[in-house]
């Protein structure tokens, strides 16, 4: 039996080397797309915001606790409705780490000295995942800090300070080792204590990133007086150099007396604290008194000029005040002073309903001026019959409407008593004398004219009654004038 021959691959130089380009180009195309993962292989996909890319590009990994769950499959850049651009980033995760927490936060990280990156991605404690396609907001990705950036802090002026400052720091080590090994001794209760304060400043409610942020603007608020500042500095150095001079031993026995004067303000403050607030309140109540007394100080000044005299003085009328205040006593003690004085209270009793009645009569017609005044002016005029106290009574004078006949017509005006010498019925039974009930407050005649004119002479008021108008109060004057008319 013939067997059929059987052909081999290898035998076939054309298949063989198109089997070859095959896998070489299969390989080739694996090998280029690697990074932006494996294709056929399903992925968990999401995008994330970045207030910058810092360098990251398409193909970086993804990386959760430092171990790769992914890549980054593009990046792109997105312009906000503010003005400002941040970076959008498209993830591709493995399934495996689906879904993760919607509170998650991302950081770019430098992956090497030369510059690759890679997204550090920090799952949440949120129980809600993020759903496939969903976008983490830029407000929870972390600003990154290259190590170009931080090299960029050590320009020539800073590298020497340091050189300075390890210079110093070298010599302020020296020789104190005993010391440096107590401090690293008493180390681990200080660091325990610690703890809890980094964790504080670690954590997000604490806000240290708006801080630093914060002290950022300062700082570029401050460079622009950076001059003035250095100058101020100078100015300090000589204040510092004065302050050296009396350092010792004037400052520094203010201070070693001060914790025993603080010692001292301490044990008696609670003391000290209730008189301050008292004298608070009594410095609030002076006050006014102070300001009023600034006003008065030039009258009280005076008052002590006039008064020293006076209290040097005193002592005499001190001596005389003794025996005076016996005669006093002695006096008050007699029965007849004490009977004197109980009359006077009886008569007071019986004069108060006349006094109400004159007073107010006398404060307005001044009665007792005019009294003594018609009295001392009767006893000097005289003529050849004797003075007009002794004067017989003078007839009235006859003619028409005069008062010693009957009356020709109504008595409705006419002249002065000098022109006319008539005399018209004038009369008033029941002047205003300002007496209790009386209204107005004005000083009536009974009979005489109604008012003095600018010629000398009184005007005749032919009528029965109160005058019209209010006649007012009489002064000294007016009580001349009426004398002066009564002896015409």
């Amino acid at each position: 039996m013939n067997r059929r021959r059987r052909s081999r691959i290898s035998a076939s130089p054309v298949l063989v080397g198109a089997i070859t380009a095959v896998i070489a180009v299969v390989s080739i195309f694996f090998s280029y797309n690697a990074n932006k993962g494996l294709p056929f292989v399903p992925t968990y996909q999401f995008k994330a915001e970045l207030p910058s890319a810092a360098s990251l590009v398409s193909g970086n990994e993804v990386r959760i606790a430092g171990v790769r769950v992914g890549v980054v499959d593009s990046v792109n850049a997105k312009q906000l409705d503010d003005g400002r651009s941040i970076a959008v980033a498209s993830l591709k995760l493995d399934k495996s780490v689906q879904p993760i927490p919607k509170d998650s936060t991302v950081l770019v990280r430098q992956r090497s000295a030369m510059g690759l990156k890679y997204l550090l991605l920090t799952p949440g404690s949120s129980s809600e995942g993020l759903k496939p396609g969903g976008t983490l907001p830029e407000s929870q990705a972390d600003e990154p800090v290259d190590m170009d950036q931080w090299f960029n802090m050590f320009q020539e002026p800073v590298r020497r300070a340091i050189q300075k400052n390890l210079a110093e720091y070298g010599g302020a080590f020296a020789a104190r080792g005993v010391d440096i090994n107590e401090i690293l001794g008493q180390l681990p209760p200080l660091l325990k204590v610690a703890e809890p304060v980094a964790r504080n400043l670690a954590s997000e409610k604490t806000g240290l990133r708006g801080f630093v942020r914060g002290l950022a603007q300062a700082a570029a608020e401050v460079a622009p007086v950076a001059e003035t500042q250095a100058d101020m500095f100078v100015q300090l150095d000589t204040t510092f150099t004065a302050l050296a001079e009396v350092a010792r031993p004037y400052i520094q026995d203010s201070i070693t007396e001060g914790v025993q004067a603080e010692l001292a303000v301490i044990r008696n403050g609670p003391r000290i604290r209730p008189f301050l607030y008292s004298s608070a309140r009594f410095m609030k109540a002076l006050r006014p008194g102070a300001e009023a007394l600034a006003e008065s100080a030039p009258v009280v000044a005076s008052s002590f000029d006039v008064g020293i005299p006076v209290l040097r003085s005193s002592p005499d009328l001190y001596d005389e005040l003794a025996p005076t205040a016996r005669s006093l006593r002695r006096f008050g003690d007699d029965t007849q002073v004490n009977d004197g004085l109980n009359t006077l209270i009886q008569t007071q009793k019986i004069l108060t309903p006349l006094l109400r009645q004159v007073t107010p009569s006398q404060n307005v017609c001044n009665y007792l001026a005019l009294l003594l005044r018609n009295v001392a002016s009767s006893t000097s005029p005289h003529n050849s019959d004797g003075h007009w106290v002794r004067a017989v009574s003078v007839l009235p004078p006859v003619g028409v409407n005069a008062e010693g006949g009957p009356a020709a017509s109504v008595a409705s005006g006419g002249g002065t008593f000098s022109t006319s010498g008539l005399n018209f019925l004038h009369s008033n039974p029941y002047p205003n004398t300002a007496a209790p009930g009386q209204s107005p407050r004005e000083c009536e005649p009974g009979n005489a004219p109604a008012s003095w004119n600018t010629q000398g002479n009184w005007t005749l008021a032919p009528q029965i009654g109160n005058y019209p108008g209010n006649s007012g109060i009489v002064t000294a004057e007016q009580s001349e004038a009426q004398l002066n008319w009564k002896t015409k």
